[in-house]
């Protein structure tokens, strides 16, 4: 028998949960998102599968999901019930003989040792949807990268497995911002080096891209290229890595005293979400999104750890500081960030 690694996910989570409740919507395009009204600022949380092929998706304005699905039914988010079938599905894969590290709402990685990773991925599958009434998708790799890629070529409800022996067959020439934890700016940085594919990335000298990118992330970036991942599978429990807490406003504020006011109320209120994590904080960063929809950040670190609501605060209102442009503002956030796991 062989280890392997799994990471399960949820389709459309939030969507699913809420589709439980309103079977009769089971068909429609459902999007989730702020407090259900389309006509109000807010962001997608996330949407049904019939919507996405109107082109909505996670963080599109909700004006912009209504504009493009006037038909979809609009839902508010309901924070408590995702996390209370969240955990439901992670007590279902606690089940099974593996080493399950939760990663979030809808999704884990699983450490197991089996001959027939296909045949246990597909009982993980039928259990949690015998059990939760929810599907979910299984993908399979000799590590947590090959597995967490695997799983976008198992939706809907499928499982994948994805080896040194596929790797390059199945990504090779994908663009890089396919690969986990490549976004679109290093992808338009790794374009501006020449390199544009998986394989490309995967050929790339270790040494130029550290000087390009960092000596840590340059060699990283090949190694993900490769499908190459040490990392283990680890049962610990998920540590927060960061609390943080928004606002969207229906009218843009144009007063920056009033935005330092609200600035500050939210750091205060971060500061509560801290103290109850029993974590300190070491930075703080605020998000001012301008009218339309151009977003900016600035952080602060902190002179010493912290869980003070006046530390918090200062800091939050130092990064403020930080920002030159005094546009109307239709979007503020406040976010603590804890030190890293040794």
């Amino acid at each position: 028998m062989a280890r392997w690694v799994l990471h399960v996910d949820l389709d459309q989570f939030i969507a699913a949960v809420e589709l439980l409740r309103r079977p009769e919507l089971r068909d429609r395009p459902v999007v989730v998102g702020g407090d259900g009204d389309p006509t109000k600022r807010g962001v997608v949380a996330t949407a049904s599968y019939p919507a996405r092929e109107f082109g909505v998706h996670s963080g599109l304005p909700l004006r912009t999901a209504a504009r493009r699905c006037p038909d979809a039914v609009f839902l508010p988010v309901d924070r408590p019930a995702y996390e209370a079938a969240s955990a439901e599905v992670m007590a279902v894969l606690r089940e099974f003989d593996a080493v399950v590290e939760v990663l979030g709402w809808d999704e884990a990685f699983l450490g197991v040792t089996t001959a027939d990773p296909e045949a246990l991925a597909h009982r993980i599958r039928r259990r949690v949807r015998a059990v939760t009434d929810l599907d979910c998708s299984v993908g399979i790799g000799q590590n947590k990268v090959q597995a967490k890629l695997a799983t976008g070529f198992g939706k809907p409800a499928g499982v994948f497995r994805l080896t040194d022996q596929n790797w390059f067959a199945v990504l090779g020439d994908k663009p890089t911002s396919a690969l986990w934890g490549i976004g679109a700016r290093t992808a338009k940085r790794l374009a501006e080096a020449g390199i544009t594919t998986v394989c490309e990335l995967a050929a790339a000298d270790p040494a130029r891209l550290a000087e390009r990118f960092g000596p840590a992330t340059g060699p990283w970036l090949v190694r993900v290229a490769r499908g190459q991942d040490s990392t283990p599978v680890l049962a610990t429990p998920a540590r927060a890595r960061s609390r943080s807490r928004e606002t969207t406003y229906q009218r843009d504020l144009d007063d920056w005293e009033l935005i330092r006011q609200e600035v500050g109320q939210l750091a205060r209120r971060v500061a509560v979400d801290v103290r109850a994590e029993h974590l300190p904080a070491v930075r703080v960063v605020v998000k001012v999104r301008y009218a339309p929809f151009t977003t900016r950040t600035h952080g602060q670190a902190l002179t010493a750890p912290s869980a003070e609501a006046s530390v918090i605060e200062q800091a939050a209102l130092a990064a403020l500081d930080r920002f030159t442009e005094h546009r109307p503002v239709r979007l503020l956030g406040v976010r603590a960030d804890f030190a890293r796991a040794a």
